[in-house]
């Protein structure tokens, strides 16, 4: 089988916190955390989105109140779970995770989170030339809606090894994050290495004894905060208070050969003559996207 690793430089030893910045130059963004494989808070990045202040419980509940989401064989309608999340507590919890694919479920919505933060000196994911099959297994633009004691109990690297980005719209989250040289730390399942075998709300240290290794780094992302984090980092999330946040996936130079790489083995396991030629294709356009990226 294919190794589906994650590139393990730079590495990140000695890291324990992650900056928060404002008014920090593109230039400056791409030279101190991109190039270095660093994840970042911009605290200003979505300052001009209409969506803040207006992405609220109450303007869920009132514009989409028939929207359903099913978690573990139960379908909950909007409106029934904004008031699930407004009184959740850690001892009651709403459902979770409660998230949309926002191009498929709000496309009137995407007009609210502009303009676009672009990890990278061009957006990849939007390119004219990016095939919109390469992206199938994950989401571009997605919103998770939680309440008090909710959080996703299993530590895992974003699908295709694309960048993240999450901006709170609607109150605050907390991420725990390790860089990836703490992959040997993390038990990844064998035949799906992007996920931990941990659970990480309840961790078997005697099944899984190298995760005392583990030094976590541990950032809240408050309302109107964005975090960008780079692929390859293991993470998951606990919230306090009732969120709304916006996520959207991220490709760029850095990333580029392991997503192909990723796209590669994925054909290959379903559609094998069609593997071949997106190695191909990738070497070509990553070639262009590059040249674009220098001018």
């Amino acid at each position: 089988m294919v190794a589906e690793q994650v590139q393990t430089k730079p590495t990140h030893k000695g890291i324990t916190s992650i900056d928060k910045r404002t008014n920090l130059s593109h230039e400056e963004f791409i030279n101190q955390y991109v190039s270095k494989s660093l994840p970042v808070v911009l605290t200003d990045a979505a300052k001009d989105w209409k969506a803040m202040g207006k992405f609220t419980p109450e303007f869920f509940k009132k514009n989409y109140p028939d929207i359903t989401k099913t978690i573990k064989d139960v379908t909950y309608r909007m409106d029934e779970f904004i008031d699930q999340m407004l009184a959740a507590t850690p001892d009651n919890q709403a459902p979770y995770p409660y998230n949309f694919d926002i191009r498929k479920v709000f496309r009137e919505l995407i007009a609210d989170l502009q303009p676009e933060v672009i990890y990278g000196n061009t957006d990849r994911i939007n390119h004219p030339l990016m095939p919109g099959k390469f992206l199938q297994g994950t989401t571009v633009y997605e919103i998770f809606l939680g309440g008090n004691g909710s959080g996703f109990p299993y530590l895992h690297v974003d699908a295709l090894f694309l960048h993240t980005q999450i901006t709170q719209v609607y109150g605050s989250k907390t991420f725990i994050m390790y860089p990836p040289d703490q992959t040997p730390y993390m038990y990844p399942y064998p035949d799906n290495p992007k996920f931990s075998q941990i659970n990480f709300s309840n961790p078997d240290y005697e099944q899984f004894p190298l995760f005392r290794e583990a030094t976590p780094i541990e950032v809240t992302v408050n309302e109107g905060e964005t975090l960008l984090f780079p692929s390859g980092w293991w993470h998951t999330t606990r919230i306090t208070e009732p969120c709304i946040s916006v996520g959207r996936v991220q490709l760029n130079g850095y990333n580029w050969d392991n997503f192909i790489r990723d796209r590669y083995v994925n054909w290959k396991k379903k559609i094998s003559f069609a593997a071949a030629p997106i190695l191909l294709y990738g070497k070509i356009v990553g070639a262009i996207m590059n040249s674009q990226d220098k001018r």
